[in-house]
């Protein structure tokens, strides 16, 4: 039996409570997952570092170090590290990430939640052995590509079992801890980082990328503990271990409307035999077209842009490499404790209400930076003055703090509760697939941008949050506090442009249960004949 824990009613479709406690178990379960977000932040945070490194860049990247360290009269301060192998190196983790993620939906699906996040955990820990020990570029690379299945893997996974076990009074918090680990992983690379760049011998970057192993270790132990979802385990027809898994979760005996209510969710889910083009039917596209679009607005605000390369954009407004590290260290902790603010507010101020807030916030900052940057820093000036310097550093603070408590969670968490479990896994197939391929593009361009638009870049990005705040002003629906099986009833009907996509729903219901009948009275038919032939003999 579990232990105790908080009781709350979970209101389920036509007023049905679906009782809940906030159980030991679940906490434990969704901090030991969401550790693939420690792993994912630290691959984003720890690339930014090492390149900026010179023993890194002189072993791996030859052209850039002495671009670097070579005074040209005629090289801008914002070419500095304008480079196609250096980007590729940041890059390659999401190009992989992109194709890996349409083999974990698979295995999301077929073999279960968590031992998704199992094969995750054991790309991770290759890859990392592999970066920590390369010799050239092409066993870096090799290296990379291996960490991004991981990625792949771990995103697709971790997110959907955070929803999943999580009671739906919480659901926005616990799923929230998944970009919280994301943001310590930054932080905690950003802080390696600041330590092995002092270093002596050299090898510091070598200490920076092999560190990476404590995440990917925890990630593998996390899945090996936990249990994987309800949902999971009677989708696949483990009926009876479902039902025992989700009374220990849910702390109560009395779960039998909930456990109804995935049963049926199961059996509509089971008529689908081709969840990826059933994601392109009518029905599904407010979801197909809300996910896609928060993936790529989420890397159009710049923020990986900014995470990726924080050492480096310091570096190249003249902050010097150490200055430059602490201050990429300032917005990592900025970027944790403004992810926490989420965890407490989403499901009680809401989806909505986060995303709107943040988009004015992270307009303005961006837009004052782009003014600063314009005045003060030329193609070859060596820096900003002391006092500009800490101006700017505030306001790419004041970004990422807005940025931690709406799009950075809320892009993994809203797709993640919005589709129905029949195109679950593969609705999280392609959030993840398009995240991946947009921070791929932004990762590989990001350095030659920053080369040919200069100050520009961050009106480039402020231009794209204008964009993106008016879709949610009328696309986004609010989703607090909607349980994740009800969301067409109580969310998609009722909103003022999806519900039109909506009218098709009960027909295709309807079709599936006359489709479950006739196969019903098919095989009964079947069975009374072999009973007759039987009697026959």
């Amino acid at each position: 039996m579990a232990g105790g824990g908080l009781a709350a009613p979970v209101n389920g479709a036509g007023g049905v409570v679906f009782e809940a406690k906030i159980t030991p178990i679940v906490i434990i379960s969704c901090i030991m997952a969401a550790t693939g977000g420690l792993m994912f932040g630290y691959d984003v945070g720890i690339s930014g570092g090492v390149t900026s490194m010179d023993p890194f860049l002189k072993k791996f990247f030859p052209v850039v170090f002495r671009k670097k360290n070579l005074p040209n009269a005629n090289q801008s301060n914002y070419c500095e590290y304008d480079n196609e192998g250096l980007q590729l190196f940041t890059s390659s983790l999401y190009l992989a990430a992109l194709v890996a993620t349409f083999f974990a939906s698979y295995t999301t699906r077929q073999l279960g939640r968590r031992l998704t996040m199992l094969i995750a955990g054991v790309f991770f820990i290759v890859g990392v052995a592999l970066n920590a020990a390369a010799q050239d570029l092409a066993m870096l690379i090799v290296g990379r590509l291996l960490l991004g299945c991981g990625v792949g893997f771990a995103n697709q996974a971790v997110p959907v079992f955070l929803s999943e076990i999580a009671p739906t009074q919480i659901r926005g918090g616990l799923n929230i801890l998944f970009q919280l680990n994301i943001t310590i992983g930054i932080l905690f690379a950003n802080l390696v980082n600041y330590g092995t760049n002092k270093m002596k011998g050299g090898n510091g970057w070598r200490v920076s990328l092999g560190l990476a192993g404590i995440p990917a270790c925890l990630l593998t132990l996390g899945a090996l503990i936990v249990t994987d979802t309800p949902n999971s385990l009677i989708e696949r027809g483990r009926l009876e271990e479902g039902k025992a898994v989700l009374r220990r979760i849910r702390g109560t005996d009395n779960i039998e409307p909930e456990f109804l209510e995935l049963v049926e969710a199961s059996r509509m889910a089971q008529q689908v035999k081709h969840p990826f083009r059933n994601l392109l039917q009518r029905r599904n596209r407010p979801q197909l077209v809300i996910s896609v679009a928060m993936q790529v607005f989420q890397q159009f605000t710049g923020i990986n842009a900014i995470m990726f390369y924080a050492p480096v954009l310091f570096n190249t407004l003249g902050f010097g490499a150490n200055a430059s590290l602490y201050s990429a260290v300032i917005t990592g902790a900025v970027n944790v404790l403004s992810t926490v603010v989420s965890i407490y507010s989403v499901d009680k101020l809401g989806r909505r209400i986060l995303l709107l807030q943040a988009g004015v916030q992270m307009f303005f900052s961006q837009l004052i930076i782009a003014i600063i940057l314009g005045l003060k820093v030329k193609d070859h000036s060596n820096s900003l003055s002391h006092g500009y310097a800490i101006f700017v550093v505030i306001l790419v603070c004041t970004f990422v703090s807005s940025f931690a408590w709406s799009w950075g969670p809320l892009g993994w968490l809203i797709p993640s509760e919005i589709f129905p479990l029949e195109t679950r896994s593969a609705g999280q197939s392609v959030t993840v697939c398009v995240n991946m391929l947009f921070t791929f593009i932004i990762g590989q361009a990001f350095l030659s941008m920053l080369c040919k638009f200069k100050f520009g870049i961050f009106l480039f990005f402020s231009g794209w949050v204008l964009i993106m705040s008016i879709f949610v002003v009328f696309l986004i629906p609010e989703t607090k506090n909607v349980p994740i099986e009800e969301m067409t009833e109580r969310v998609w009907k009722n909103h003022w442009l999806w519900k039109r996509y909506m009218e098709d729903d009960h027909r295709y219901r309807d079709g599936i249960e006359v489709n479950a009948i006739k196969n019903a009275q098919k095989n009964n038919k079947v069975g009374g004949q072999n009973n007759g032939s039987a009697a026959a003999l």
